[in-house]
């Protein structure tokens, strides 16, 4: 089968297995905002009162102390607020926090907003700051990202409307993570977990109802302190097969999709002009994870011979159609830190069975596959079913392998299961991404370091470790550039991950739907100034 057909089959293939994985969840979302006024001018009066989102996957949970996920993020961002909001340049701007001093290089002192409540009416004051960031650096609550804010020391009350953050030294990054929502003491100190299904922000959307693995839906704030959001409702809809998503927009069901997309139905859509294709900058890559508790994975040998077998260019030229562009390291272009020269591997299948070969593995009995001392090289490549592309990928390198002697096993299954199965390291190699990269140091701590809260792979390296550490204390930005550029040569050496793609950003719309601006990390917040018009 030539490589254009066999891409052809496997994608008719992977988009068919997502169809039926995804069919029992998927909620049809009823006629575009007409439900209230069908008989007065048809729908014409109900314009403008509901947004309609299709998400990937569902949230984990409402908790953003606790969210691991996107569209945990995407619910966060409706309906609350952190200390910051980062711009599209990832600058901090003021949030719940009006404005901050940093006297020294271990002080914060934020001064929050007056005159804010949480959706339940109880006011916002510095008790709840201090509350949200006392629960995220302490081990027992176990946040996901707790890693990011261990350089915390305390959060002191100066008064109602002032917290002083006191550092165990400094951190470079820590302002870029202070984006978290800020979540109620009152409520969360009850220990009894509603957070996690009933969240209760200050942000411009309350939730109110929360039908899983089918939607979430929100309505306005009316006392948002940053204007009461132009559109009454937001409601996301979990459409798992990205086709399927975008055939929603494209019949007016919902308004507004975003990465992940199939790339021949973003060129449909660019097509159309009854819609809007916004195309940037990611702030993520998406990456082969070894496991290095696999024995076989442990040998570098294996993982620098099984990275020569990656075609990158195939993958974002045939499969990604250039929407995503060959990785190299773990630092994106994106970012201030990033170094061109780190190449990566590249595909090389002679290399890689010299690798083999010096690694003690041969094909000794003819059967093209790769064996030493009677076992053959037999690894699982996983990734989730929800992302037709991750799919076609993960085929294709299924291919590959075998061609060249690694008997390759390919497990899909829906997020939840394989978030939890790479969490708790079930797996050998898995195919994933990283996204809302602000900072180097976001790359590299939770993913790299040994006690890192994200390390599914267990990792270790003590110059990497130290390097990442220093990264995190060291102000002067070329020092921080220079760090994080030997970081990533060490990790991208030793295949800590493999880059494969530096991800593209993009968005799609109906042209009714209007002020809503895109941002490259995904974010929703600017679903407060949109509204779908006539």
């Amino acid at each position: 089968m030539g490589q254009k057909n066999w891409f052809s089959f496997i994608f008719v293939i992977a988009v068919i297995f997502s169809v039926i994985l995804s069919g029992c969840s998927y909620e049809k979302p009823s006629s575009s905002n007409s439900s209230s006024s069908e008989s007065n001018n048809g729908d014409s009066a109900a314009k403008g009162d509901e947004i309609k989102v299709g998400l990937d996957v569902d949230a984990g949970t409402m908790d953003p102390r606790l969210s691991k996920d996107t569209s945990a993020k995407r619910v966060s961002e409706l309906v609350y607020d952190g200390l910051v909001r980062l711009s599209a340049n990832l600058e901090a701007e003021p949030a719940l926090a009006t404005k901050w001093e940093n006297p020294d290089p271990t002080t914060w002192i934020f001064t929050l907003r007056e005159a804010v409540t949480f959706h339940d009416g109880k006011p916002f004051t510095a008790e709840d700051v201090k509350y949200t960031y006392d629960s995220l650096i302490d081990p027992n609550f176990k946040a996901p990202y707790a890693s990011l804010y261990e350089p915390i020391k305390s959060v002191e009350v100066v008064n109602e409307h002032q917290v002083k953050f006191t550092l165990k030294q400094p951190s470079a990054p820590l302002l870029s993570y202070l984006d978290i929502g800020i979540v109620p003491k009152h409520i969360g100190e009850k220990n009894d977990n509603s957070l996690s299904n009933t969240p209760i922000g200050t942000g411009a959307y309350k939730m109110v109802s929360w039908d899983k693995n089918s939607k979430i839906s929100f309505e306005a704030n009316e006392n948002y302190w940053n204007g009461t959001p132009i559109t009454k409702k937001v409601t996301y809809y979990v459409i798992p097969d990205n086709s399927t998503r975008v055939a929603s927009l494209e019949s007016g069901d919902i308004d507004l999709v975003h990465s992940p997309l199939s790339p021949q139905d973003i060129k449909r859509i660019k097509d159309n002009d009854q819609f809007e294709v916004k195309e940037m900058e990611g702030l993520g890559f998406t990456y082969l994870n070894f496991n290095q508790k696999n024995p076989i994975l442990s040998d570098i040998k294996i993982r620098q011979a099984i990275s020569h077998l990656v075609n990158k260019e195939v993958i974002s030229t045939d499969i990604y159609q250039g929407m995503d562009t060959p990785g190299k390291s773990p630092l994106i272009p994106a970012s201030w830190a990033y170094d061109d020269s780190i190449s990566g591997f590249s595909y090389d299948p002679e290399k890689a069975a010299e690798l083999f070969k010096e690694a003690g593995w041969e094909d000794t009995n003819g059967d093209k596959i790769l064996d030493k001392q009677g076992e053959k090289l037999t690894i699982t490549l996983s990734t989730h079913s929800e992302d037709p592309n991750r799919m076609q990928a993960v085929e294709y390198l299924q291919n590959e392998f075998t061609k060249y002697g690694v008997q390759t096993e390919v497990k899909t299954s829906e997020w939840p299961t394989f978030s939890t199965a790479l969490t708790e390291g079930n797996f050998d190699i898995a195919l994933v991404g990283w996204l809302n990269l602000v900072d180097p140091d976001r790359s590299f701590y939770n993913p790299f370091h040994t006690n890192g809260g994200s390390n599914y792979g267990k990792y270790s390296n003590p110059t990497v470790d130290s390097l990442i550490e220093k990264g995190r204390t060291a102000l002067d930005p070329k020092e921080r550039t220079s760090i994080y550029q030997e970081a990533a040569k060490i990790v991208t050496e030793e295949v800590a991950y493999d880059v494969l793609l530096y991800q593209g950003y993009i968005s799609m719309q109906n042209k009714k739907l209007t002020g809503f601006v895109a941002h490259p990390s995904g974010s929703f917040y600017g679903l407060k100034d949109a509204e779908v018009t006539n």
